[in-house]
């Protein structure tokens, strides 16, 4: 994954990230990076962080995620979390929807 400037601007908040949350947190064995992957974008979405939310649906595709899932948990997060959160996540995921219907 690239580093953002803010990472190298602020190195203990970027060894944190790397160290604790890809290297600790996401390989816990509890759930699947797969079953992970959908529990980070409907927190994501339904906080309405929607530049992390486009990253981690990309992720969650690589993860085994299918789009047709993506787009359940975008109808899901809409009635639970309020349409506004509906609604920006399906335009975060809309590069990935565009790209299965295509398929």
């Amino acid at each position: 994954m690239d580093e953002p400037d803010f990472y190298a601007a602020v190195p203990q908040f970027g060894r944190l990230r790397r160290d604790v949350l890809y290297e600790d947190v996401w390989k816990q064995p509890e759930l699947s990076p797969r079953d992970r992957s959908l529990v980070t974008c409907a927190i994501l979405g339904a906080l309405g962080k929607n530049a992390e939310l486009e990253v981690h649906m990309k992720k969650a595709i690589e993860n085994g995620v299918t789009a047709d899932e993506l787009r359940g948990l975008v109808v899901q997060l809409a009635f639970y979390a309020g349409w506004p959160c509906g609604v920006n996540s399906a335009k975060a995921g809309l590069a990935i929807f565009k790209a299965s219907a295509e398929d």
